[in-house]
């Protein structure tokens, strides 16, 4: 049997070389029964990654590579090569350590009990202890709303049997979000903890950007109630507004409080300030919509080493 390993990477060329080392060392140390691939999918680096991996793959054949044509995003180029490994499950984990190497026989011995997901939970981290809760207070608000029962501080590290990828390969989905994915389709899975690492070397290309993305893929994705609380919230405002207009005529012509112009001014910026909230919200399920409709390529290949088989 065959086990795959994918790696996702974006200027990691501190960390390919000696991860790849470290992945083939534990299958010679704890899986030696296996066969297995290391696949690394690049997503346009602009450091000396793709010359790093040229080189391991020319010296051992086991080693894969994908360059794609430009950076598609911390998403889609992890589903992506998800769907471009031949083993009999994949092992997906980031190339900068944090997830450990020495978990991926856990997650074999698990998946040899007939778990088709085993997917890897952070219960504790070396991260910054401020991101560490937000991180939370975002797992925790997502998994409240959601219309299917989400996986807290799940980041795709885990292994994925071959039966589950072969359903992405159908699902004809411009814009994955994998982490739903697994907690939707409600394949046999189980829960492994383990305690995310710092990271290696280099530096994170994770910023404000990236995570409003991902909070934002995954709101507009699984989630219904910010659309139809903006609607309660709006009829509550239009209500509330509408008394207010007749409480200030009939208070005006009874000569109690006359109407002054920075009432009115902080009334409409309140209500301008809202409306502007709410129109953002229903702009990023537009633009999930759009990505969805327009049924653009996940990821488009640059060059793809040591495929020939």
């Amino acid at each position: 049997m065959k086990i795959s390993v994918l790696v996702p990477t974006f200027n990691e060329e501190q960390n390919v070389q000696p991860l790849s080392l470290a992945i083939k060392e534990e299958f010679k140390k704890s899986l030696p029964q296996y066969d297995y691939e290391i696949v690394f999918i690049d997503n346009d680096s602009r450091d000396s990654t793709r010359e790093i991996l040229e080189k391991l793959c020319r010296e051992d054949k086991k080693i894969k590579a994908i360059f794609n044509a430009r950076n598609f995003g911390q998403f889609n180029s992890p589903f992506y090569g998800l769907m471009q490994t031949t083993g009999d499950c994949t092992i997906l984990l980031c190339a900068d350590f944090q997830d450990p190497i020495e978990m991926i026989p856990t997650l074999v011995h698990e998946w040899e009990k007939g778990n088709k997901i085993v997917y890897a939970v952070k219960k504790k981290s070396k991260e910054s202890k401020i991101v560490r809760f937000f991180r939370t207070i975002y797992y925790k608000l997502v998994k409240k709303f959601s219309s299917v029962e989400q996986i807290e501080h799940f980041t795709g590290f885990g292994l994925y049997d071959k039966a589950f990828i072969n359903v992405l390969k159908g699902l004809d989905e411009p814009a994955p979000f994998l982490r739903g994915i697994v907690a939707e389709l409600g394949f046999k899975k189980i829960e492994v903890p383990y305690e995310q690492q710092k990271r290696r070397a280099g530096k994170t290309s994770n910023n404000f950007n990236t995570l409003y993305d991902a909070a934002m893929l995954s709101f507009t994705t699984y989630t219904k109630t910010p659309i139809r609380f903006m609607m309660w919230l709006g009829i509550f405002f239009s209500c509330l507004g509408f008394l207010g207009i007749i409480a200030s005529i009939v208070l005006n012509v009874l000569n109690i409080l006359p109407l002054t112009l920075p009432l009115i001014l902080s009334v409409l910026t309140t209500f301008f300030g809202i409306n502007f909230a709410f129109i953002s919200i229903i702009g990023e399920y537009i633009l999930n919509v759009k990505t969805k409709v327009n049924k653009r390529p996940i990821v488009i290949e640059e060059k793809r080493i040591n495929f020939e088989d």
